[in-house]
């Protein structure tokens, strides 16, 4: 009897028109080989990542996609631009707009169905970013762009303003890419100067703890004393070390589902003094979700201790009497720093 029978070839310039069509702005293709366990290990056991501890589950299949889809040939990386202004606001500017996850799925989506109308004998595996796939390695691995020193992926086309994901493919591509043979940093050290946090400990070594993406969106509790200080003007998640990084100075407008909705616009006063009902009418379908009512009105009264805003005495004076502890604490360290 005759082994298995070798999986048909698909043509990798016709798979990107079809991703392309689906809406994503980039396209590369890397076969799925096993990616070194320090990259993500070493990382791990230095505890950079802080309680995020699905990090450290399903490592295996983190590394080897073939535990993810057997028998896995290819992985399609795809990513999107999500920059769309440099309107001031608290909020990180992928959050600014729809939930990025819930535009990349409906895109995966797209792509899933042209595959498969086209393909059919193809079986597929997608990922966005909620999935153990690492696609900052796959974007690299396709060609995509480069992982700078802040620890971003960054791009010719957008910079470092992309949101990634991955399809798996259990069949072969005519055209793999090979990773970009290059450093865009050089000696710059820029990004790691600005960060008020000192998170980037080391050339694209991040200490998740100290990041204050995670301060402001992961943690849950009381944010370190040391940290306060850097909440100014930010209330879920941060965009310093790529708003001071030269491959960004050229941004591209992204497209109507990355525009800014009301939450996104709101000022740091608003969102200290943020009704519940307010925060059910913002935030469906917003990434701001997963802070809370609660992280949001925590954070925006570190950002105004940190700022000095002595207009929002008032609030914060509210927020004494806050019944989650997190919030009635944070509001009166702000006090404190008004004096």
């Amino acid at each position: 009897m005759g082994g298995a029978e070798e999986p048909v070839t698909l043509p990798a310039a016709e798979l990107s028109v079809l991703a392309k069509r689906a809406g994503f702005e980039l396209v590369g293709f890397a076969k799925a080989e096993p990616i070194p366990g320090a990259v993500l290990l070493d990382w791990l056991a230095e505890g950079h990542h802080a309680d995020l501890d699905w990090m450290a589950q399903r490592v295996d299949e983190r590394l080897d996609v073939t535990k993810l889809l057997p028998g896995a040939r290819t992985v399609i990386a795809l990513a999107c631009n999500y920059w769309h202004s440099d309107e001031p606001s608290p909020v990180a500017r992928y959050a600014r707009g729809r939930d990025y996850h819930a535009t990349m799925r409906d895109r995966m989506r797209s792509l899933r169905r042209s595959l498969r109308a086209k393909f059919p004998g193809v079986n597929d595996y997608g990922s966005i970013d909620a999935s153990p796939v690492m696609e900052k390695v796959w974007a690299v691995r396709a060609g995509l762009g480069t992982v700078t020193k802040n620890g971003c992926f960054t791009t010719h086309e957008f910079g470092s303003w992309v949101v990634l994901s991955a399809m798996i493919l259990d069949a072969p591509v005519d055209t793999y890419a090979q990773p970009l043979d290059e450093d865009p940093c050089g000696r710059c050290r820029i990004c790691i100067d600005a960060c008020p946090t000192s998170a980037i400990i080391a050339d694209r070594v991040i200490d998740a703890g100290a990041c204050l993406s995670y301060q402001t969106i992961e943690n849950a509790n009381v944010a370190p004393e040391a940290l306060r200080p850097a909440f100014k003007d930010t209330v879920f998640g941060c965009d310093i070390c790529q708003d001071v990084c030269p491959l960004n100075m050229t941004p591209v407008k992204a497209g109507t589902r990355f525009e800014p909705r009301s939450l996104a616009t709101q000022s740091v006063r608003a969102l200290a003094a943020m009704t519940k009902a307010e925060f059910d009418a913002w935030v469906p379908g917003s990434p701001l979700a997963r802070a809370g009512y609660d992280g949001l009105r925590r954070n925006a009264a570190y950002a105004l201790g940190a700022a000095g805003d002595a207009g929002a005495r008032p609030v914060l004076e509210r927020l004494l009497e806050d019944p989650h502890e997190p919030v009635r604490e944070a509001a009166q360290w702000a006090l404190g720093r008004l004096g």
